[in-house]
């Protein structure tokens, strides 16, 4: 909606949320609708009142509080003059936001997690910024090679062929009458190879912190590499980034995902993610008959069974579902939680994930009827091999 098409009342308030977003704030469309109700419940009498409802329902970083109050200061009271212009979102990248259990979303958490290593239930907002490269030749090596070594399946459509099981009348039909009704030879048909399709969901929570720049890059690679693909990140919600990887730049690519994700380095809702994006039929379907690869530790704070739950019904659709973790770097590494033991038993591989280099070993071979591993499933697994 633009404010021009929007009652006087309102219009205000909706700019505001669009300021926010042209300084670099993450604010998807249901805050907005959150503010504005929030607003009509409180019936504000000061302007300190709709400041109030405006942290609530937009969730401003804590480290960005000022700049928040600045902007508000600007845009309500017109303190500051921002020079800035302001753009509207496009409606095919918003995010998926789903709260499973039909409630509110948890609040924002007012706990800075500095170093990324442990778990949390909270949700905690934030931009992103990526830092520069140093896998630059991996990634490119990868990109190159990629393209031959995907998994094949058989398509619908026939082709020509000196050997197969079909026979292509049409062309006997054609051969016969330039031959005065003589065939000579019988023109075979097969069907012809198609790469399969590639799911790649990347967790972005606090805990994943330290791996999350180089999984986003080599997500950009792959994008670039495979024609049928589809990225998301998970953490405490699901956002769609696979038409922001299409870019060719790879920082103008990041830099676009960092502004649609909004969950970066927050809480960790692995269940409730993946099954928002089952939830989908449009997203779903992007798992049937496809390589899913999930780059995440597994750390799971929600209930385990609804990440068990999904993880079984996206193995039921997938061709071939890879977990890879960075913890699995870890000489002897053993899965300790609730959630990602009870998962093993509907993977086919649980893998490296400790560097760009193993990410890229791993998707080269896949194709391999016996695919590398590094850490071999239990008996009861879909996998039988072991990975590098």
């Amino acid at each position: 909606m633009r404010p021009a098409a929007l009652p006087d009342a309102v219009a205000p308030f909706v700019a505001f949320a669009t300021l926010l977003r042209a300084n670099g704030f993450a604010v998807a469309p249901e805050q907005t609708t959150t503010f504005l109700s929030a607003i009509t419940l409180l019936g504000p009498r000061s302007l300190d009142h709709i400041r109030r409802a405006a942290h609530a329902a937009l969730a401003p970083p804590p480290e960005r509080h000022e700049e928040f109050n600045a902007l508000f200061d600007a845009h309500f009271l017109g303190a500051v003059e921002l020079g800035r212009e302001m753009a509207e979102p496009d409606p095919d990248d918003m995010r998926v936001q789903e709260d499973r259990r039909g409630g509110f979303e948890p609040p924002a958490s007012d706990d800075i997690n500095e170093a990324g290593q442990a778990a949390t239930a909270a949700e905690a907002l934030s931009a992103r910024r990526f830092g520069p490269a140093d896998e630059t030749d991996t990634l490119r090596r990868f990109q190159r090679a990629l393209p031959g070594r995907l998994p094949q399946r058989r398509g619908y459509r026939r082709v020509a062929a000196k050997r197969g099981p079909g026979l292509d009348l049409r062309r006997a039909m054609k051969e016969a009458i330039r031959n005065d009704g003589e065939i000579f030879r019988l023109p075979r048909l097969v069907r012809r190879l198609r790469r399969r399709a590639i799911l790649l969901l990347i967790d972005v929570s606090g805990s994943m912190k330290a791996r999350t720049d180089a999984h986003l890059r080599f997500a950009h690679a792959l994008v670039r590499a495979a024609d049928r693909i589809e990225v998301f990140t998970i953490g405490t919600r699901l956002t769609r980034v696979t038409r922001a990887l299409r870019l060719r730049n790879r920082e103008q690519a990041l830099a676009t995902a960092s502004g649609l994700v909004s969950d970066w380095d927050g809480g960790t809702r692995i269940g409730d993610a993946l099954q928002a994006f089952l939830a989908v039929p449009r997203f779903a379907g992007a798992a049937r008959g496809a390589v899913v690869l999930i780059l995440s530790d597994g750390l799971e704070r929600g209930d385990p069974k609804a990440m068990t739950d999904a993880v079984k019904r996206l193995a039921a659709r997938s061709w071939h579902l890879s977990w890879m973790s960075p913890l699995a770097a870890e000489p002897g590494y053993r899965p300790e939680t609730a959630a990602l033991k009870a998962i093993l038993p509907h993977l086919d591989a649980l893998a490296d994930a400790g560097s760009t280099e193993r990410l890229c070993h791993h998707v080269l071979n896949l194709a391999q009827p016996r695919a590398a591993q590094s850490l071999p499933l239990p008996a009861e697994g879909r996998g039988e091999g072991i990975l590098n």
